[in-house]
């Protein structure tokens, strides 16, 4: 008989005249372990005592000393096979427990986030809860989930799409460290690497500039990668199911500083020709005229910082295999950000900088605006781009006040944890780093219920 447990399996031995019936006082008839053995089926929980043992071929076995005991009885069949995708995501309590590499998945997502809180509280940062529920959604270019409360039932809530500006209201209130892991809503498509619902990790940290980000980034990463490779060649570092199916990264990729490429000379190398002065008021014109002569295809809703993020898409991510920092992308494409006139492009450009692997945005991060009167100007300025993406309608009155009480210098930084698990796990869908699957997955599973639960009703 054998005994499954977080993914490893021990054998039940019992041998003959060691081991007496069972005398269980809730027992009506003593029972031995053959007859136990016969009853008991695939699902039930157990619990079993004894002297473990490992065999000649390496096994691990628990010699008993007394029957088992079935604690949970399994009333319903535990498959030995679980493939078809549809039935594994609609019973995902059956496909953790048949296909050990979801649940290797699921406590591999457990492990990065806790080495990133870990990380982050052995540097004097502090966590906290944001807000989810708010009169508006702001701190991302990205359309929010509109609900009512009934405590308002005249105002309009929205889910929030970002917890920065939560966040960056505590370092003005004296909280120099700070940062969150949560949930993060987003009303926009779903595929293979997104999900409307997801979790991010954003921190703040004062006095921290560009420079300081760039290291702490490096260090983190390297410190996951080395995570996990030892949970990959050493399983008996891992206290529960080991993890032999991860990838294999080179160390030494993650362990010298990454690899830097600039923004605008990254482009304007690739089409050999300079970019239009992107302050003008018909930049985006301008550009639009440049997809129509090397025959790009425009994005949907083709505003100045879309046409810009299409380009780089085009040009600049392919060229992002090995860990990459994509630096100071154009300043309308971070209205938060700082920005400088740069001195070689004469562009003015952000104090921002992405990480890239494998071609994926993997970090943001950034010095943050903390001039009330620039951060209003770049308001504005988004404002009159008109993108459908945006969720403001207007300035935000009550960041810009609480920008004038004074925000210290800061650097802030922000990853999606759903992302970076499935880099550092080699999933290929979002969907396999989710408890329950994608958004789509958990819709189709409250759908597939109901519709069960007629059936069972006509018959």
């Amino acid at each position: 008989m054998n005994l499954i447990e977080d993914g490893y399996t021990i054998q039940l031995e019992a041998e003959h005249g060691k081991i007496s019936k069972n005398q269980d006082i809730n027992v009506q008839t003593p029972i031995s372990f053959e007859d136990l053995s016969k009853i008991m089926q695939r699902g039930d929980i157990v619990s079993a005592t004894g002297y473990p043992i490992r065999k000649d071929n390496g096994s691990a076995t628990l010699q008993l000393t007394c029957l088992p005991h079935i604690l949970t009885p399994s009333l319903a069949p535990v498959p030995r096979k679980l493939e078809d995708p549809e039935t594994r995501i609609r019973n995902r309590h059956l496909d953790l427990l048949v296909n050990n590499d979801v649940a290797a998945t699921l406590r591999l997502r457990s492990k990065i986030t806790q080495h990133i809180r870990d990380f982050l509280v052995q540097d004097n940062f502090l966590e906290f809860q944001t807000p989810i529920l708010a009169d508006k959604a702001s701190g991302a270019m990205a359309q929010p989930f509109k609900t009512n409360a009934t405590e308002f039932p005249e105002k309009e809530l929205a889910l929030r799409i970002a917890p920065e500006l939560w966040l960056k209201r505590l370092v003005i209130g004296g909280l120099d460290r700070v940062f969150e892991i949560g949930p993060a809503f987003r009303n926009e498509g779903l595929d293979a690497t997104h999900n409307p619902e997801f979790t991010t990790c954003e921190f703040y940290k004062a006095y921290a500039d560009i420079e300081d980000l760039i290291s702490m980034t490096e260090n983190l990463i390297s410190g996951l990668v080395y995570l996990v490779n030892g949970l990959r060649v050493d399983p008996q570092h891992v206290k529960y199911m080991p993890f032999t199916e991860l990838p294999r990264f080179e160390e030494d990729l993650y362990t010298k500083p990454f690899k830097r490429i600039e923004f605008i000379p990254a482009i304007e190398s690739a089409i050999e020709e300079k970019l239009p002065d992107l302050q003008k008021d018909d930049a985006g014109e301008d550009l639009l005229q440049l997809f129509r002569k090397y025959d790009l295809e425009v994005p949907e809703n083709p505003t100045l910082p879309r046409l810009l993020d299409k380009l780089a898409s085009i040009y600049i991510e392919p060229l992002c295999s090995d860990p990459t920092f994509i630096m100071h992308q154009p300043s309308c494409m971070a209205p938060l950000s700082k920005s400088f006139l740069d001195p070689t492009t004469k562009q003015l450009v952000s104090a921002r900088v992405e990480l890239f692997i494998q071609h994926q945005e993997i970090a943001n991060m950034y010095e943050e605006e903390n001039s009330p009167f620039e951060q209003r100007y770049k308001f504005g300025e988004q404002l009159k781009f008109k993108d459908i993406e945006n969720p403001m309608d207007k300035v935000d009155e009550g960041y810009i006040q609480a920008l004038e009480v004074g925000l210290p210098p800061t650097g802030g930084w922000g990853c999606g944890v759903d992302r970076l698990v499935m880099w550092l796990s080699g999933a290929k869908r979002i969907s396999d780093v989710l408890p329950f699957g994608s958004l789509r997955n958990v819709v189709n599973l409250g759908a597939a219920v109901k519709r069960e639960m007629g059936e069972g009703e006509k018959e």
